[in-house]
């Protein structure tokens, strides 16, 4: 089966090499291009495409304005292309949040040599990209609240889950995942680590991002930060974060590595870290995402007693992660997403 695949970018050498790159692989083709959402319009009356790569910026109208009808009218995979300037991963984030499915970088300069390298991972994020699950999305708002007082009565559960931490793993789809299940946590929830495959420079917005809209406070982790309650720490793009045992304290640990599992941050990285360091007080969830990277990371987890989970195939945007570690026998449990934000909350 042939992906039918229409590109979206006002930069015409963007366009040239993306269809060069995808047409080179036996079972994508790139049917039409367009400078700007209007030209892709009258693309997508001629032939409907089965995924679309997606620019930001551009003229007449901008890609989130596009997006986001595209989402409410004929909910469609879309892949971004974005730069890595700031301004390019606040957008991109936007745009991750009204429903595309994944993102790209390209750089200011060298676009041509930079996605001739990376055509595998192209070839297969339009793959995963073109299996999806792809729902019409609901506009989210910032819902962030001032610290309530910790009501007596919670106090002991609070203690009691001081030593218990939450490791979270997820990709394509993730972005939305996480949004979904950690807006609805009570900042009583013990402490979560967190890697969400994505750029370099993207993952701080996207903390910045969770912060606004969850009760609970969430930032880019950095060595040395504690996993307390109430607190979530997102992997950094480019680095690989760890779970480390400080006497009675779970502390991060954040660095440059090679790619594992052709990831870097990596799940099974930090999956790993938590069996070493936290044993059966550590929790582990796999969520939706392409390949395999954390399955055998959440089987060591269960090796030695923790929770394990995956997410449900229905629920999944791409099924891949999840499936591998169900296939491992590392998922005690599987789950639907709406039922996770429970399981954080410590009510599940």
């Amino acid at each position: 089966m042939t992906i039918d695949v229409l590109v979206v970018d006002d930069s015409a050498v963007v366009r040239q090499v993306l269809s060069g790159v995808l047409n080179e692989a036996p079972d994508i083709n790139v049917y039409a291009t367009a400078s700007d959402p209007i030209f892709a319009q009258q693309q997508m009356q001629k032939k409907w495409p089965d995924v679309i790569l997606l620019d930001i910026e551009m003229p007449r109208m901008d890609g989130l304005t596009f997006l986001r009808q595209l989402m409410h009218e004929k909910p469609t995979p879309v892949i971004i292309c974005s730069s890595l300037a700031e301004k390019g991963a606040e957008l991109t984030l936007q745009a991750l949040s009204a429903g595309a499915i994944d993102v790209i970088t390209k750089p200011q300069l060298g676009v041509k040599d930079f996605l001739l390298e990376a055509k595998h991972l192209l070839w297969q994020t339009v793959r995963g990209a073109a299996g999806a699950h792809v729902s019409r999305r609901v506009a989210t708002v910032d819902t962030k609240k001032a610290a309530p007082l910790i009501p007596a009565s919670d106090l002991v559960s609070m203690t009691a889950t001081t030593d218990t931490i939450i490791v979270i793993g997820t990709s394509t789809g993730g972005t939305q995942a996480l949004e979904e299940i950690l807006s609805k946590i009570p900042r009583t929830c013990p402490g979560i680590a967190v890697v969400q495959h994505m750029p370099e420079k993207f993952t701080a917005a996207f903390a910045k991002r969770l912060d606004g809209l969850c009760e609970v406070d969430v930032k880019e982790a950095e060595s040395g930060d504690r996993l307390i309650p109430g607190r979530v720490l997102i992997a950094p793009g480019g680095h690989h974060l760890e779970v480390q045992r400080s006497g009675a304290q779970y502390i991060a640990k954040v660095f440059r590595g090679p790619s594992v599992n052709r990831h870097c941050p990596s799940v099974d990285v930090l999956f790993r870290s938590a069996a070493r360091a936290a044993g059966r007080n550590a929790m582990g969830i796999i969520m939706t995402g392409m390949g395999d990277d954390g399955a055998r990371g959440l089987l060591e987890m269960r090796q030695v007693g923790c929770r394990t989970i995956a997410q449900d195939e229905q629920s999944c945007v791409v099924f891949g992660m999840p499936k591998e570690a169900i296939s491992l026998g590392a998922a005690k449990e599987v789950m639907p997403l709406s039922q996770i934000p429970a399981v954080l909350g410590g009510k599940a």
